[in-house]
């Protein structure tokens, strides 16, 4: 195990995101600049946030030389925060690799941020134009004129993945058009029939809601 400690690190987020659902573990494979080796329907996942945003890089190698089989899914130095997603369909690999983590950086699990909702709303049957304009920007699947639209946002950004997984969840038929997960807030564009979109909202608020961290 490597014990060189990470100086000067804050844990932003440490959150297990487990059974990837198929629709959002498609997502996560999306060739963008953020993205590595694309997870699987039925995957778990790590995901950490930390700052100084490069303290990342000493994270990443902290999960790897303890549990060299973890496949990393995300390694992103933005502007403030580092990102790493790490996954495995061995939940007890991934827990190893958060462990190690945490050891490393003398963190607790329970050192991250509290999530806090800044936004959210339900736009009933949404306008071809409103589509359209959505469309030219979406990471992920078209949303339809006259869908209904659940727009989400909370900080850390980086627990729009647990609720995106959790929705999916909660209402499989929903459309998974964006999930922004990187940045200051992350944001969630979810679309279907009222009914689902309700359903996915009232979950994500849910498991938001039950998470424990620190206030900020």
């Amino acid at each position: 195990m490597n014990t060189t400690p990470v100086p000067q690190t804050d844990l932003r987020v440490y959150l297990m995101v487990r059974d990837l659902q198929r629709k959002f573990a498609a997502f996560m494979g999306t060739p963008t600049r953020a993205r590595g080796y694309p997870p699987y329907e039925g995957d778990h996942a790590l995901i950490v946030e930390v700052s100084p945003a490069l303290a990342i890089q000493r994270v990443i190698d902290l999960a790897l030389r303890e549990v060299p089989s973890v496949v990393p899914g995300i390694l992103y130095v933005e502007r403030q925060f580092g990102v790493l997603e790490v996954h495995s369909h061995d939940l007890d690999a991934v827990t190893q690799a958060g462990q190690a983590i945490l050891d490393g950086t003398n963190s607790k699990a329970e050192d991250q941020l509290r999530p806090r909702v800044l936004y959210q709303d339900v736009i009933e049957h949404i306008s071809d134009q409103h589509a359209t304009i959505l469309n030219r920007t979406r990471g992920g699947s078209m949303i339809v004129p006259g869908d209904s639209l659940l727009v989400y946002e909370v900080a850390p950004a980086l627990f729009a993945a647990v609720a995106a997984n959790e929705a999916e969840r909660a209402a499989p038929g929903v459309t998974m058009v964006d999930v922004q997960m990187i940045g200051a807030a992350g944001r969630i564009f979810i679309s279907g029939n009222t009914v689902d979109v309700a359903t996915a909202r009232d979950r994500i608020t849910e498991v938001l809601d039950g998470i424990e961290g620190r206030d900020h």
